[in-house]
């Protein structure tokens, strides 16, 4: 599994499905796992480039592999959707972030830091609540 250059994650709640391709695209494993053992995993593969489908629990995972030493890119999930072969499921799934991630035009998403990401949910939540309110000026009239 040392030669894999490149590896799509299907992110899940409790399992993660890994797809492993060489330079030249050929498959190098299939693995699923938890958490944990995905983390132990990365820790003893040396540095490659992780890519998932961009959510918000994977710009967690992100940070966690550029820790690592791993270069991690997140793919919006519109973009992924064409390269899904045959029947879904979770290893076709990955296979098709990998896939996607090989071309050359593929635009990417920049993993946010925590900060980021808790402004962000500052601004949803918010956001709901002038909806909310909105919502029940009208039914009043």
């Amino acid at each position: 599994m040392s030669e894999s250059a490149l590896i799509g994650i299907d992110l899940g709640k409790h399992t993660f499905h890994l797809h492993g391709q060489d330079k030249s695209g050929r498959k190098v494993f299939r693995k699923k796992c938890s958490r944990a053992q995905m983390m132990q995993f990365f820790g003893n593969v040396p540095s490659c480039v992780v890519v998932m489908e961009a959510c918000a629990g994977s710009h967690f995972v992100a940070r966690q592999l550029m820790a690592m030493g791993h270069t991690a890119k997140l793919i919006s999930p519109q973009f992924v959707k064409p390269f899904v072969k045959g029947n879904k499921n979770d290893f076709v799934d990955a296979e098709a972030i990998c896939e996607a991630a090989s071309r050359p035009s593929m635009r990417f998403v920049t993993p946010k830091t925590e900060s980021q990401q808790t402004l962000s949910v500052l601004h949803r939540m918010r956001e709901s609540w002038v909806h909310d309110r909105t919502k029940t000026a009208n039914q009043m009239h």
